[in-house]
């Protein structure tokens, strides 16, 4: 292939991959378009992504105040945190226990494991509210952590990560006299911790947009989770108030958009990282 064709060729490839980008990102354009519109022009009958006449305060400031944003966040950020923080502390031993140790009934173990993963959280909401409504655990924080506590999701890929780590690593921690949880937390994780860090993405990507859970455990304000304050504002808007609505969804999206920009590298390293660095 001459040197034209293959620059032909990469200029096909970009423009196909930024008429594809620009597809995807129009949503998040049209949105961010309409939180800056008067209500009088979110209905007009042509389409313009620039307002004639800007808005932004009065949208902002009614997203800001018209329900307790900042606590909505913290609250999305704080219930993020903490199941990423305990479904990390629980599923790396278990991890490392069905990759590494040897013992009766791992391999069934596993299977078990990945039984789980298919079984979604509707499938047993109803048992869960049950236990939590006798243990007076609704309209609290605790609700929104404790069934997510434990992922087998994550215990699937740590399992699959520490598999690759050589067993004479292994044998010589053992050798220095470390225990097995030693080991997990000294050894494992370091190594582990590109893996850890592409789940957590998806952890906080799930939890972040979850409604259902939220929506059948919280029926107080001030402990709804971003997507649950939105379904706040928009009763209290009526409904009809879009403009204040789509400042009110760029404020809950941000975070998200912002953690994944700042942590994209680590995401593509663990989720191509296989084994050791040498």
């Amino acid at each position: 292939m001459t040197t034209a064709s293959t620059h032909w060729m990469r200029l096909l490839r970009l423009m196909i991959l930024g008429l594809g980008a620009l597809l995807m990102l129009f949503p998040f354009f049209f949105m961010i378009s309409t939180s800056f519109k008067p209500q009088s022009e979110v209905f007009s009958a042509g389409l313009s992504l620039i307002p004639q006449q800007w808005a932004i305060i009065a949208n902002y400031s009614k997203a800001m105040t018209r329900i307790p944003m900042l606590q909505i966040l913290a609250n999305g950020l704080i219930v993020c945190a903490s199941i990423v923080f305990f479904q990390i502390l629980f599923a790396l031993p278990c991890a490392y226990a069905l990759a590494k140790l040897k013992f009766k009934g791992r391999e069934f173990l596993f299977g078990l494991v990945l039984l789980g993963l298919l079984v979604p959280i509707h499938a047993i909401s109803i048992p869960l509210y049950t236990t939590a409504r006798y243990a007076g655990l609704l309209n609290t924080l605790a609700i929104l952590v404790v069934p997510f506590t434990l992922s087998v999701f994550a215990i699937f890929l740590f399992r699959q990560f520490i598999k690759t780590i050589p067993d004479d690593l292994i044998m010589a921690a053992r050798t220095d006299g470390l225990t097995e949880l030693a080991i997990v937390w000294r050894i494992i994780l370091p190594n582990a911790w590109p893996s850890a860090s592409a789940f957590a993405i998806f952890s906080v990507v799930a939890h972040w947009n979850d409604l259902y859970w939220p929506l059948i455990s919280v029926s107080k304000m001030h402990l709804a989770t971003p997507p649950l304050g939105l379904l706040f504002f928009r009763a209290a808007e009526a409904g009809d108030d879009y403009g204040a609505l789509m400042a009110a969804t760029v404020l809950i999206t941000a975070p998200l958009v912002l953690f994944f920009l700042f942590a994209q590298k680590l995401f593509i390293e663990g989720m191509t990282m296989t084994g050791l660095k040498g």
